[in-house]
């Protein structure tokens, strides 16, 4: 393993497992959200986006997380491996409210200088935990037929269901 994708539903904890594999196999870490998202929560062009992650990504060893799928195409393609956190509904949404709640409460950056507030998070139609709630079936069927197409053959697909799994998987590399 020289290049991981990390994948999952948002709230799963791509960018803790993601930064836990590049310190312990000692490569850099790219988070898909500081590419994407310039201050004040603008969405940078899909155009951009793209270069910043062929950018990001010219390296020989590197662990990337996110899930978007403008890019996907890029990463996947120069990844050797995709883990994907496949956690259940009780745990991702148990985890994405605390994380937004502990974000809120403490004023945690989340990437380029955005805050996650009260208003945009649980009160707003832009709300992470509103996006969670819509995405996670979708990610579940969209990542289970991923894992099989043809072009992605090249690819080591680690399916971790809990919490746990990670934490087994992770003490094994």
């Amino acid at each position: 393993m020289q290049r991981i994708s990390v994948v999952g539903t948002s709230g799963s904890g791509k960018t803790t497992l993601a930064l836990a594999i590049s310190q312990r196999l000692a490569i850099p870490h790219i988070e898909l959200d500081y590419l994407h998202w310039e201050p004040n929560w603008v969405e940078v062009p899909n155009d951009v986006m793209r270069t910043r992650v062929s950018q990001s990504l010219s390296g020989s060893r590197w662990v990337v997380d996110g899930n978007y799928s403008i890019v996907r195409d890029i990463v996947w393609a120069r990844a050797d491996t995709v883990v994907w956190l496949d956690y259940s509904w009780p745990v991702v949404m148990r985890r994405i409210l605390w994380r937004t709640f502990s974000r809120v409460v403490t004023q945690q950056q989340v990437c380029n200088g955005n805050y996650e507030t009260w208003q945009k998070s649980f009160m707003s139609r832009d709300s992470i935990l509103l996006w969670a709630i819509q995405t996670y079936g979708k990610n579940r069927q969209k990542y289970q037929t991923l894992c099989q197409a043809p072009e992605h053959n090249h690819l080591n697909f680690i399916q971790l269901r809990s919490p746990a799994a990670a934490k087994d998987w992770l003490s094994n590399l």
